[in-house]
């Protein structure tokens, strides 16, 4: 194996590496994004854990974060929630920084 493969070989594996924490902090915001919507929708225990995992499957079905957001400003538009796009895209952006925080301390 020459020097540029074992290069190119590492570059493969450190992509690889940082996709799968990307998606795993994707996943984990999604759910904490959702447990807070939950909230904010007035659902408790089992219905908000539900909620906040219908919101993790979601990102299963189209990568696009702002299918995440758009169901969740649905679900507040259909339940009277007083939050602006902004505030909800602000706060997934928070949540995003403390999912990222979380895995790479192992939390």
């Amino acid at each position: 194996m020459t020097t540029f493969d074992k290069r190119e070989e590492a570059f493969e594996q450190q992509f690889a590496h940082d996709e799968e924490l990307r998606f795993k902090a994707i996943a984990r915001r999604n759910k904490l994004l959702g447990l807070w919507a939950a909230e904010k929708l007035g659902l408790k225990g089992a219905e908000a854990d539900s909620y906040a995992l219908a919101l993790v499957m979601s990102e299963f079905e189209d990568t696009a974060d702002r299918d995440v957001l758009r169901k969740i400003r649905k679900d507040f538009d259909a339940k009277g929630v007083d939050q602006s796009d902004h505030q909800i895209s602000r706060h997934a952006t928070e949540l995003m920084a403390q999912a990222i925080q979380a895995i790479r301390t192992g939390k």
